[in-house]
């Protein structure tokens, strides 16, 4: 890439092109705003590149909580967005309905299960509780987990759905192309530099950008780009890995979810494993031990696996944060400074959501969902 310098009026420069930085794209392009992408690495590649997809079913009812409020909104647009991305672009994103199955082999676990029954109730979310029988006749590659003591409990969950977020991302990315969107890849920013009150210019490897408003979705970077900024957060990386397995056949229709762990099925018969969490900073680099573990959990999980070979498997670094809530909003000290970070395990499920409202704020200053737990700063 040649140096380069940018003045420019009215562009929203988005700093970060994993999955919320590109749903912003393409919710702000949308709106008939002009963005440009900048990305210290290939667009799409970390974090959310890495994630499985799994979109836990969210709250159909009235809700008080802002994140569940913002789960729902977003669950609810996924289904939306699939259908218009594939009509703008051709690309299947691979949103799929396919439910999930909860398990518990253990009593600590079923007891959480037995709670979340009561969380599910409240939030009018479908679920029904499974006999041994019933999850053989859905999901007959688990009779022999069926008929061990120890199955402790089973939950069913039909909205709960997947998409494939290379798959995603692809979809997302051409669909922002079409719309005018551009993209700096392989551009790390050296330097934030707010302009008053009404613009940023950002210092890079390549050059100098300007614009008039900025919004940082750069996941576990994030902290480090605001602290010069002095705007603390709590967001560090998490160490996520995956496993992915080729069997011959189909062998699963539903995600199958025990604890933190899952089983993803894709049409195509893979089946992706997951995942650990480890605080190691900003390596990424993949742990076999990790690898060894999550193996063997899918073996007691689905017996037949252990004759597969592994067909691959990778690690990222979700963008944790210290209150499990992410940070979406306004710098207090910078108003044409905005950001989107720290969704820790949900950032795909929470991606379409956090676009909407985060437009609606840049846009028109008020978001439809009060972002005030979410505030930058807070910690």
């Amino acid at each position: 890439m040649h140096s380069f310098h940018q003045t420019i009026g009215h562009e929203i420069l988005i700093l970060g092109g994993g999955i919320i930085g590109l749903s912003l794209a393409y919710e702000l392009s949308m709106l008939g705003q002009s963005v440009i992408v900048i990305e210290r690495e290939s667009v799409g590649r970390a974090a959310s590149w890495a994630g499985v997809g799994i979109l836990p079913p969210a709250a159909s009812t009235a809700v008080d909580d802002p994140l569940e409020q913002l789960r729902a909104l977003s669950h609810r647009l996924h289904a939306e967005w699939a259908v218009r991305l594939r009509s703008e672009t051709g690309l299947d994103n691979g949103w799929r309905a396919s439910g999930g199955v909860y398990l518990a082999t253990s009593r600590g676990e079923a007891a959480t299960l037995a709670a979340n029954q009561l969380w599910w109730q409240e939030l009018g979310i479908r679920a029904e509780r499974w006999s041994g029988q019933d999850l053989i006749h859905h999901e007959p590659k688990l009779t022999p987990l069926a008929r061990s003591p120890q199955l402790q409990s089973v939950w069913w969950l039909p909205d709960e759905c997947q998409v494939r977020p290379p798959h995603h991302m692809r979809a997302l990315q051409q669909a922002c192309i079409q719309r005018g969107v551009r993209f700096l890849e392989h551009c790390p920013v050296q330097q934030i530099e707010p302009q008053g009150h009404t613009g940023v210019r950002l210092q890079t490897a390549h050059g100098v950008i300007e614009g008039q408003r900025l919004c940082i979705t750069a996941g576990p970077w994030t902290r480090g780009l605001l602290e010069p900024l002095r705007v603390s957060t709590g967001i560090l990386p998490i160490r996520g890995q995956v496993i992915l397995y080729h069997p011959d056949t189909r062998w699963l229709h539903s995600v199958i979810n025990e604890g933190h762990r899952y089983l993803v099925p894709r049409d195509d018969g893979r089946i992706l494993v997951g995942s650990n969490e480890e605080e190691v900073g900003f390596v990424c680099e993949g742990n076999q031990r990790a690898i060894e573990e999550l193996h063997a959990w899918a073996c007691s999980i689905l017996p037949e696996l252990s004759s597969v070979t592994i067909e691959k498997s990778w690690a990222g670094l979700r963008p944790g944060s210290f209150d499990s809530y992410p940070y979406i909003g306004r710098l207090s000290t910078y108003p044409q400074i905005f950001v989107a970070a720290g969704h820790y395990r949900a950032g795909i499920h929470l991606s379409c959501g956090t676009a909407s409202v985060l437009a609606e704020l840049m846009l028109h200053g008020q978001a439809s969902i009060d972002l005030q737990s979410f505030r930058p700063g807070r910690g």
